[in-house]
């Protein structure tokens, strides 16, 4: 390498050094340090006073609700877009995509048109007393939108790559649909999925557009961890806020590192794959 091409490297890895420092790390460094300004006692106590309980027990439970949802559906829709022909295969696959391109805070606004008081099934629900929006359905629906490409998304891509010649010789030997999925194609994508589910869950439980939409902000009740931070900081309590915000930080950093994890392994599985292919 000349020359010219040493420090276009080296400036090039500065430039991206010096975003990652002044638009990632100083925020969160700043997020840790306004949690901890009044000291661990008052960080503690925003963390475990009750409307901060119930926002973080109303996160998981979402999250413990949409993630598996996502992977049941995510797992179906890449089986049968990576391992099958059929009409609509295109529109299938531009829908699982619909998400990215659809702002969070309109997907809210669907289900309140659908299942608000004034909405399509809104007389329905009422007669029958049954409530989806203000409610936790209404935010597991929310979730579940928000969070669906990303499982599906990179079993798709991993499975296409993959190919199905070892599901085709083990159906060819005599084994079940089933038994394929369990011993040939589940142990293929394990990481790809567990990649998949790790940044599902990482998106649901920091969802605000939808969710705020379809909760109703109701103290105690139907407000997760981030719309229990947007009260918080309107009410000027910001060290409550920080202390929040740099919880669900944590879990970012955790998911992080799970997600760094997955990659590790996918790549070590896609270069075992050249390998026996070379």
């Amino acid at each position: 390498m000349n020359r010219r091409g040493i420090w276009l490297r080296r400036g090039l890895i500065a430039l991206s050094l010096g975003f990652l420092v002044v638009f990632l790390l100083l925020p969160l460094a700043a997020v840790f340090c306004e949690a901890l300004a009044k000291g661990w006692a008052a960080s503690l106590a925003a963390i475990t006073e009750p409307d901060a309980l119930s926002a973080i027990r109303l996160t998981l439970t979402a999250s413990l609700i949409a993630v598996p949802l996502n992977l049941v559906l995510g797992i179906c829709a890449a089986w049968a877009i990576a391992r099958f022909d059929f009409p609509g295969k295109g529109l299938l696959t531009t829908l699982i995509d619909l998400p990215f391109s659809v702002s969070p805070v309109i997907a809210g606004l669907a289900w309140v048109l659908l299942f608000g008081s004034a909405g399509w099934f809104g007389a329905w629900l009422d007669e029958h007393d049954l409530q989806i929006l203000f409610a936790v359905p209404g935010i597991v629906l929310a979730t579940v939108f928000v969070t669906f490409p990303y499982v599906a998304r990179e079993l798709i891509a991993l499975m296409q790559s993959q190919g199905s010649e070892e599901e085709e010789a083990a159906v060819v030997l005599g084994a079940s649909g089933w038994r394929v999925f369990w011993h040939v194609t589940l142990p293929n994508i394990r990481w790809g999925l567990f990649y998949g589910v790790v940044l599902c869950n990482a998106r649901a439980m920091g969802e605000f557009g939808a969710v705020s939409i379809v909760s109703g902000h109701i103290r105690g009740l139907t407000n997760t961890l981030p719309l229990h931070v947007e009260i918080l900081y309107n009410e000027y309590n910001g060290a409550a806020a920080f202390s929040v915000a740099a919880l669900l930080a944590l879990l970012a950093l955790a998911t992080l590192a799970l997600k760094t994890l997955a990659e590790w392994r996918l790549r070590a599985q896609a270069t075992l794959l050249q390998k026996e292919l070379a």
